[in-house]
């Protein structure tokens, strides 16, 4: 592969800075409030009271989110350089295709939010390992050929999948939803200090960052959008969505957006 070559297929990467981790967390709470308001405000929740209108609602709206997310990808991967308005597309595709994913897995399949979130984490190493043992790396800068980055997409796809479930979890194992965003922020915290002041393998670091970035958005879609009752704010989820959509336009426009890849693996 030549070194134009090598540039063209990184410049479809966004440079990961501060910026890209405030909009990939707004974008993860756009996926759990959008997902909601298609499966759940206009489709009918899926619980196992509400029987097979509830389950239409989940499959459905995964069939909707599935669809705009193969397309999406499809056109990521086919583009020749990076489109910072295609990305984040192809990134809140997969975040509200995995939200309507992971709450049928959880509820309409009966095993639970344990079972849900083992069930994906098993999704997302098996993922990682073959696009490792296929290629040898997870590193996000060696993402050069269409192969790598179909495995990017679907590691991604199954980690914010992963991350809707786990949130759900925590924040009904008596945290609550403002609780769990708190835990999830900490950890994401401790995430930035081990990145900048010890020698932890950043391709690790990245995954692990990137994977609970999901789980606080989640926790914060639903602590805007559940009922006050159940400890949210009970905000209408079509307003919350538009809003959020509002918000990320705004920083795409107004914060850099440059390609770029991972940092390099230090030691």
């Amino acid at each position: 592969m030549t070194t134009d070559e090598r540039i063209e297929a990184f410049a479809k990467v966004p440079a990961v800075t501060l910026g890209f981790w405030i909009i990939k967390i707004l974008a993860t709470t756009l996926g759990e409030t959008g997902g909601d308001t298609v499966s759940m405000t206009w489709l009918g929740e899926t619980t196992p009271e509400a029987g097979a209108g509830g389950l239409n609602g989940y499959l459905v709206g995964t069939a909707i989110f599935g669809v705009a997310l193969v397309i999406l990808v499809w056109a990521q991967i086919r583009a020749r350089q990076f489109n910072p308005w295609l990305y984040w597309a192809t990134i809140v595709a997969s975040t509200t295709c995995g939200t309507t994913l992971a709450d049928f897995c959880t509820r309409s399949l009966g095993i639970g939010y344990p079972g849900g979130s083992l069930l994906l984490l098993a999704c997302v190493l098996f993922s990682l390992f073959a696009w490792h043992k296929t290629l040898g790396t997870v590193d996000v800068s060696s993402i050069v050929t269409s192969k790598s980055e179909a495995f990017y997409w679907v590691t991604i796809t199954f980690s914010q999948t992963l991350g809707t479930a786990l949130g759900d979890w925590v924040a009904d194992s008596g945290l609550g939803y403002s609780g769990g965003a708190l835990l999830f922020g900490a950890a994401l915290a401790l995430l930035a200090g081990l990145y900048l002041g010890t020698r932890v393998s950043h391709v690790l670091l990245f995954w692990a960052a990137f994977i609970l970035t999901r789980p606080l958005g989640a926790t914060v879609g639903d602590f805007l959008d559940k009922p006050v009752a159940k400890g949210g704010l009970e905000l209408s989820r079509p307003l919350a969505t538009a809003a959020l959509v509002i918000v990320i336009v705004a920083l795409i426009m107004f914060l850099p957006q440059r390609a770029g890849q991972h940092p390099p693996e230090q030691g």
